[in-house]
């Protein structure tokens, strides 16, 4: 429903046609490609194997001509750091203005990088990702409540491997728990 009327918008502006409306992250760069779109609107969260970060990686690394705007309603630092690592262009939060959202189509077609200010702030003043590749994995399979040993098994990795890095991740946020650390780094925008 979102996506339709984020398309309706869009398209009510006179410079801007709506090429393709996919769902799932993984068919993302199959319509990009398909349609000729010269710029791919993507939320943080999508339905399927990709995430919206992950397709945004994809359209960049098969199709580099192709622009990319995040808008989610997952206004966190760590999810801003993150879609630029992946090679975002824009990152708006759903909560702008419409008027806004158009602007920065036209902003990313130009050449520019827009970015919400207030997001852009917030990140600089909290600096980094502390986090591994390999410690957000386990504590995003720690985040059921997953024993050691299941997320040994799981991430094929001894156990004491699984409780170091818990141990690292858990120093790393300030936690006093792998609940915590969990918590505060979905918080953060770091899982």
């Amino acid at each position: 429903m979102v996506r339709e009327a984020l398309a309706a918008l869009l398209g009510l502006e006179g410079d801007i046609e709506v090429v393709a409306q996919v769902a799932r992250g993984e068919d993302v760069v199959g319509a990009a490609r398909d349609a000729g779109a010269q710029v791919a609107l993507l939320d943080i969260e999508m339905p399927g194997a990709m995430t919206g970060l992950d397709a945004a990686a994809a359209v960049r690394a098969e199709l580099p001509q192709v622009r990319v705007v995040i808008v989610t309603t997952f206004g966190r630092p760590g999810y801003l750091r993150r879609a630029m690592e992946a090679g975002a262009d824009a990152f708006l939060v759903k909560d702008a203005p419409a008027g806004q959202l158009a602007e920065a189509v036209r902003r990313v077609l130009r050449g520019e990088k827009v970015i919400d200010p207030v997001l852009a702030a917030a990140a600089l003043s909290e600096g980094a990702d502390p986090l591994t590749p390999r410690e957000r994995d386990v504590l995003r399979a720690a985040a059921d409540g997953s024993l050691n040993a299941d997320i040994a098994r799981r991430l094929h990795l001894s156990e004491g491997t699984v409780r170091n890095y818990l141990s690292t991740a858990i120093q790393k946020t300030a936690a006093r728990n792998r609940a915590e650390a969990v918590r505060i780094a979905l918080e953060r925008g770091w899982l």
